[in-house]
């Protein structure tokens, strides 16, 4: 599978983390993304060279297009049209609506829906022209597939995903590039800090927290030759939750 490289948005740790070096493992060279913490994306690129793949680290903050466009220009010009992209990264900034202030509302849409635009319009066009399959991924939640107390931020620009990832499949069907969006539910991340977890699993059918793992085994399923059938779909992976 050597010259597939797949480049995984927040991969120096949670899910992102998972899914990179899940995808390592199935032999794919990876792009490995961080906005600032690069001492834990250097650690997950090393777990990959030590796999034996290719791994490299892009920094830049998805929030801000020229960073992203400058950066991504440059990693393509040296290595190549990316096989694949996961849009993993994202923030939350939770609070009631009424107390919700200006700017976590414009920080979690800038990072999480213009994010989308910002990774993706630079590398949709090279990845057309490598004239091959492709796949992108892109990371919606729960939140928006039903929408969460305290997350109206969250939730619109979850839900906006996954009307511009349906959007951009029908684009790109024709091209063999899928595009896939994935709907965790409660993961066992970092995110979840804070949080009542005793009460939030009791509403949860399967009666537990999901894992990283489990996320990034659905991710690796839509990266693979077998997936080339599937596109424009949104899989949940939240224990029945919806």
């Amino acid at each position: 599978m050597s010259q597939k490289t797949i480049l995984v948005t927040g991969s120096s740790r949670g899910i992102g983390k998972a899914i990179a070096l899940r995808l390592a493992r199935e032999g794919y060279d990876m792009v490995v993304h961080c906005r600032n913490r690069l001492t834990e994306a250097a650690d997950v690129c090393n777990e990959i060279t030590q796999m034996g793949r290719q791994c490299r680290v892009l920094s830049f903050d998805l929030a801000d297009r020229s960073a992203a466009l400058l950066s991504l220009e440059a990693d393509m010009q040296t290595h190549g049209a990316y096989y694949g992209v996961v849009c993993n990264a994202g923030i939350s900034r939770d609070n009631a609506f009424p107390a919700m202030s200006p700017d976590d509302w414009d920080q979690v849409l800038r990072c999480n829906l213009d994010g989308f635009y910002n990774v993706l319009n630079p590398v949709v066009m090279p990845m057309v022209q490598r004239r091959k399959p492709g796949r992108i991924v892109t990371l919606s939640s729960v939140s928006g597939l039903m929408g969460n107390r305290g997350q109206v931020n969250y939730s619109a620009a979850k839900a906006g995903i996954i009307g511009a990832s349906k959007a951009l499949a029908i684009e790109l069907a024709k091209r063999k590039i899928t595009v896939n969006c994935v709907a965790p539910g409660l993961i066992e991340t970092d995110m979840l800090e804070g949080l009542p977890v005793e009460e939030i699993v009791a509403t949860i059918p399967a009666r537990r927290l999901g894992t990283p793992d489990e996320v990034a085994a659905l991710v690796a399923f839509l990266m693979s030759e077998d997936a080339a059938y599937i596109t424009r779909q949104v899989i949940s992976v939240n224990g029945g939750l919806c």
